[in-house]
């Protein structure tokens, strides 16, 4: 197979997760292995140290930002240096004084510049022609090869999968992510005759202009898809006939199995799947539904072992997550037999991971017993018998809730409060229509796991089709080095 079929292919694969990003680094993997052109005289490799004429970073003015200015003479940091190119975004500005400390950081045309520490580490490219002149701080090395080496060959091979992984693995271990001038001297260094390494340049950018625009179709193509998504939804929602529902699972398009689920809630609540009469008087929560707070166990209680409690951190999506437990003793257990959870309870995070994470809220199993409730958790309790619990559970995760809820804060942390919820309006059907929707619910929520599942398996199919293809272009049974 030829490169050139491989993006032919590209469809077929492009489900793949960062298709797009692996194509890219598959260019740049054949290029300096020798087999993106046809294979000349083997390639010398020669230490870094022999092939550039200046290996150096600068430093930061003293004051730091306060002493930038907003003209002069450029100072080009890390956040400038990307793979895509030179990024003047952010560009500050030294007096001819402060440039005049850092004369010997003195950037010339084509100049390699090279991430040196922090998380953006490895990142290259070349200095565009308008900054000649600038300097560099301490986060950027400048590295000015000789004239046998291109400077746009060389800073593509420090881009390629084999140097990045190599980068990545120098700080394994390391207590600060740097890497050194002795450290930068020593890379091996592929040196073909230029007039190989202008051709390889040139083959390199064809390729991923090719991948930019592939990239752009695929923009394109999820814009479009997400445009007809929205509308399949408002289709549904005014009118939810089966003929919609089908729209939702069309394969021309990928709608996101959580907005799915979310729309699902939200038009069963407003009477749109099972229709029922919403023209009743005003309600609230606290119509209808009361609530136990969990107890304010003490810290010092807590053992390895015994009677778990239900704290928010176990309140998951849906169910609770009892990875991170804590312990009362079966004597305080007793004590406080009251907080006792049974099965079917619903329980509720009224702190931290209600914000930071989204929506807490679970339905109590029976392999989650026995566990006595915990403060900032609580538990909705029907004041009658025509509430069904199933139901509220719908509500509970609907944006009739979810959007119309307001976190404050106490101490710097989000929470909300059992007396927010029962202030929020809320529409109480008929108990049997109550039960008509959550069999409704439920009955589409399979539909919905069904897509997910449909879509998991086109992902891994498509991702195992670029892995294969991969591996017969760089004769290969693994992934690109970058991905191993």
């Amino acid at each position: 197979m030829t490169l050139e079929t491989f993006f032919e292919k590209f469809d077929k694969f492009a489900d793949a997760p960062g298709a797009v990003g692996k194509m890219r680094e598959l260019v740049l993997h054949l290029a300096f292995s020798g087999k993106l052109l046809p294979a000349g005289e083997p390639w010398p490799l020669k230490p870094l140290k022999s092939l550039a004429v200046k290996i150096g970073s600068g430093a930061t003015p003293a004051g730091g930002k306060e002493s930038y200015f907003t003209e002069g003479i450029p100072l080009i940091r890390s956040m400038n240096v990307h793979f895509a190119g030179f990024e003047p975004k952010g560009l500050v500005f030294l007096s001819d004084e402060q440039a005049k400390q850092l004369a010997n950081v003195t950037v010339q045309p084509s100049d390699v510049l090279l991430n040196i520490t922090g998380a953006s580490i490895g990142r290259v490219t070349t200095a565009p022609p308008e900054m000649a002149g600038a300097r560099v701080n301490q986060h950027v090395a400048i590295i000015r090869p000789i004239k046998e080496l291109d400077a746009q060959f060389f800073a593509k091979f420090l881009a390629s999968p084999a140097i990045q992984r190599m980068i990545d693995d120098i700080q394994v271990g390391a207590t600060r992510e740097a890497l050194t001038k002795a450290m930068i001297e020593q890379f091996d260094i592929p040196l073909p005759p230029l007039a190989e390494q202008k051709r390889i340049v040139a083959k390199v950018d064809e390729l991923m202009a090719l991948c930019d625009r592939l990239e752009e179709q695929q923009l394109e193509r999820e814009a479009q898809a997400g445009q007809l998504a929205r509308a399949s939804l408002a289709r549904f929602a005014d009118a939810p006939t089966p003929a919609n529902l089908n729209l939702l699972f069309h394969s021309s398009f990928p709608i996101s199995p959580s907005d799915l689920r979310k729309s699902m809630l939200t038009l069963a609540v407003q009477g749109k799947l099972v229709p029922f009469d919403t023209n009743v008087d005003e309600q609230a929560v606290g119509d209808h539904i009361e609530f136990q707070n969990g107890y304010a166990f003490k810290s010092e209680w807590f053992k390895p072992s015994g009677m778990r409690l239900c704290r928010n951190l176990n309140v998951s999506h849906g169910t609770l997550d009892w990875r991170e437990s804590a312990f009362v003793d079966e004597k305080v257990a007793k004590e406080f037999e009251r907080f006792a959870l049974c099965e079917g309870d619903i329980v509720l995070s009224l702190d931290r991971p209600l914000i930071a994470t989204g929506l807490k809220v679970a339905r109590v199993r029976q392999v989650d017993l026995p566990c006595l409730l915990l403060q900032r958790v609580a538990k909705p309790v029907p004041k009658h018998a025509q509430l069904d619990l199933s139901y509220f559970m719908l509500w509970l995760n609907s944006s009739e809730f979810v959007d119309f809820i307001d976190p404050g804060r106490s101490n710097g942390v989000p929470h909300i409060s059992t007396r927010q919820v029962q202030r929020l309006p809320f529409v109480l059907p008929p108990l049997a229509e109550q039960r008509r929707i959550a069999a409704k619910v439920s009955e589409l929520m399979a539909l919905v796991d069904e897509l997910e599942t449909q879509l998991a398996a086109s992902r891994a199919a498509a991702e195992k089709l670029l892995s294969a293809l991969v591996a017969e272009l760089t004769g290969t049974t693994s992934r690109l080095p970058a991905d191993s």
